[in-house]
């Protein structure tokens, strides 16, 4: 096939018009197309918004060669991935994956279609229970530690508007992407430059992919927390795990690590066994929600372009003259902020979206950069110690009933407490408490998100919404830990221990984690026994 790039086309063009447009860029007569399939659409963001396109053609082979080189020039060449294939699993024992995230499912996933019939451990409960106990938490502010929108059947990103950041599409990538729409996402994904699946359709897709594990020969159990990794001279050879209020365990010498980024208990575990870890930095800081329909006229110039092309998304980033730099994080169109806490005692928020984003308000995180020099000591995990005192602060500031501090933008940026709401109402539940972020965020955190927020609204006319509302803080934004392996993804000093995801500090949301996870997972099946 050929690849076929930078095609520009209007917002509203057909099926025919495409056909009629790569036939005359590539010269060939219309009944010498067998195939067209869009690879990637960017929307252009000028007047008039127009879309910018990459197809995949197919033609004759030997026309495919021909007009690869005499087109180069012009965006044309030939499409020559390799299709992903799984080796046939050689392990002698199964294998047991840690975490049922997003890293967990494709890391399972693949080892079940290599015939290794992984055993899956996930502390949290199964989509349907999870969701109850999240709703719950939502409702009457009554917090499950094992089962939230850090734990549980999915993982955090599960509860995060299902973003895709793809980049470049290479074998594994389109591996992932069509896992997706197989297990029931919309095969928009395969092809949109800012792809999403929503979480009201990745928990159905999660299940499904569940159920694929199983029909192949995986195992998964739910409310299955594990306490213990039996490491003897140097390598695994089991691992005990907690159900029911009984200990079980399994006898294994391949262990999968794909915690996620709160599993803060394991961390702990990991420490005490002489795990060599390493604090790293991340972002730390609050929610801001603005009326969609705002976002949608600053972005597309007009409002009535979101009825075509959805509901409007934004990035920035601006570097702050004190170093440190404030940018958007899991921006969430027509969505919600939700309450993120895994652990009693703490407030923390992340943003969802569902599949047609067609919530009232848009949210986004602000955060600000922060480093381990920030940490209270030098730790390994020190990082969770200062995420845990910004949770436990903002927890008491607002009142100790999980209602989580909020303030009006223009009240922030002049330095004084807000007393009412205003065009905008705060979407987080099961309650809010007027509370600036100088009461729970240390104070160069607070300084450079009023730095940097200025930046903000002076680079995007229409962003300086007075009643736009500031919710915190966010601090579960990635791992806090990186756990140190080697090029094959084991850890040095254990044999048959392989960290992988964002819990392990090497990915950050659901594409990078699962790629990680794969990754590793083909060194797991490739090494010799």
């Amino acid at each position: 096939m050929l690849k076929v790039v930078n095609i520009n086309l209007p917002l509203d063009y057909t099926k025919e018009y495409i056909k009629k447009v790569i036939t005359e860029r590539l010269k060939v007569c219309d009944d010498e197309v067998k195939n067209v399939i869009l690879d990637k659409r960017e929307i252009i963001k000028e007047t008039p918004l127009y879309f910018k396109e990459t197809f995949l053609v197919e033609l004759n082979e030997e026309k495919e060669k021909k007009l690869a080189l005499t087109m180069r020039k012009k965006g044309v060449s030939l499409f020559e991935e390799k299709p992903f294939t799984v080796p046939k699993s050689r392990l002698e024992k199964r294998p047991v994956v840690i975490g049922f995230g997003p890293a967990g499912i494709f890391s399972a996933l693949v080892l079940a279609e290599s015939g290794a019939c992984p055993i899956i451990l996930e502390r949290g409960p199964e989509t349907e229970k999870r969701m109850a106990l999240v709703r719950e938490f939502s409702e009457s502010g009554k917090l499950n530690p094992e089962g939230n929108i850090q734990f549980g059947e999915g993982g955090a990103g599960a509860f995060s508007d299902g973003k895709l950041k793809v980049g470049y599409k290479d074998g594994i990538k389109r591996k992932i992407l069509q896992d997706f729409v197989d297990a029931g996402a919309s095969d928009t994904i395969l092809y949109l430059e800012k792809p999403h699946v929503g979480s009201d359709v990745l928990h159905k897709v999660i299940v499904n992919l569940r159920q694929k594990i199983i029909s192949l020969g995986g195992e998964v159990h739910f409310d299955s927390k594990v306490k213990d990794i039996d490491i003897k001279n140097g390598e695994v050879c089991g691992v005990i795990y907690e159900k029911n209020g009984k200990d079980f365990k399994i006898d294994c010498d391949r262990v999968i690590l794909a915690t996620g980024h709160s599993a803060r208990d394991t961390y702990g575990l990991l420490y005490e066994k002489g795990i060599e870890m390493e604090a790293k930095g991340f972002g730390v800081g609050v929610r801001i929600e603005h009326k969609q329909e705002v976002i949608d006229e600053i972005e597309f110039g007009d409002k009535e372009y979101a009825k075509i092309l959805g509901a409007a998304d934004y990035k920035m980033v601006t570097h702050l003259k004190n170093s440190r730099s404030l940018y958007t994080f899991c921006m969430c169109p027509g969505g919600y902020v939700v309450p993120a806490a895994s652990e009693e005692g703490g407030i923390c928020t992340n943003g969802m979206s569902e599949f047609l984003r067609d919530g009232e308000n848009a949210n986004t995180a602000l955060l600000v950069s922060v480093t381990p020099d920030d940490f209270p000591s030098s730790h390994p995990l020190a990082g969770i110690d200062y995420q845990r005192e910004i949770e436990k602060k903002a927890f008491e500031v607002a009142g100790g009933d999980y209602s989580a501090p909020v303030i009006r933008l223009e009240d922030f940026m002049e330095e004084r407490e807000s007393c009412a709401f205003g065009k905008v109402l705060p979407t987080y539940r099961p309650n809010t408490k007027f509370v600036s972020p100088d009461k729970y965020l240390p104070h160069y955190v607070v300084e450079s998100l009023r730095e940097g927020l200025k930046d903000m609204c002076e680079y995007k006319a229409g962003y300086y919404c007075p009643d736009a509302i500031i919710t915190g803080p966010e601090t579960r934004t990635t791992s806090p830990v990186r756990i140190k392996r080697d090029t094959k993804g084991e850890c040095p000093k254990v044999r048959g221990l392989f960290p992988v995801g964002e819990g392990a500090g090497y990915a950050g949301g659901i594409i990078s984690s699962a790629f990680d996870a794969i990754v590793v997972t083909l060194e797991v099946l490739n090494e010799e026994n």
